[in-house]
């Protein structure tokens, strides 16, 4: 499936879930920002992207799982280790603006269209788990 073909397919999870026009669905559309998602939007997209794309998702592979954990946050903003642990676990998400103001709220701003795109086309390209 080209690049293209996904993202017109995550386009159509995206209007469906958020009630967006398709138009605003954009590789560069932040979801929280541009296109108005919540946290319970997440569990949404994620739901219709495993049943548009027929693969299952991990809880905190598309999105963080709570990193509150000390090591990972300290005094509201996401530590080196936590964005290093963040980096690792996401390779579809560019954290390089997050890292310059990493506050902790300020996580979910980081998730684009793009990054769903980039997300769905590693997940087609891996193996199938057994």
């Amino acid at each position: 499936m080209s690049r293209d073909e996904v993202l017109e397919k995550v386009r159509g999870v995206l209007v469906d879930a958020l009630g967006v026009d398709d138009d605003e669905v954009t590789p560069t559309a932040r979801l929280t920002t541009d296109l108005h998602a919540e946290s319970i939007d997440f569990l949404d997209i994620v739901f219709r992207l495993e049943k548009a794309f027929g693969f299952k998702i991990g809880q905190g592979e598309l999105f963080p799982d709570n990193i509150n954990d000390p090591k990972y946050v300290k005094d509201g903003k996401v530590t080196v280790e936590g964005l290093a642990l963040l980096r690792q676990r996401m390779p579809h998400v560019d954290f390089s603006s997050f890292a310059a103001d990493p506050r902790l709220e300020r996580v979910s701003e980081v998730f684009t269209v793009g990054s769903l795109v980039d997300f769905v086309g590693r997940k087609l390209q891996s193996p199938p788990e057994s």
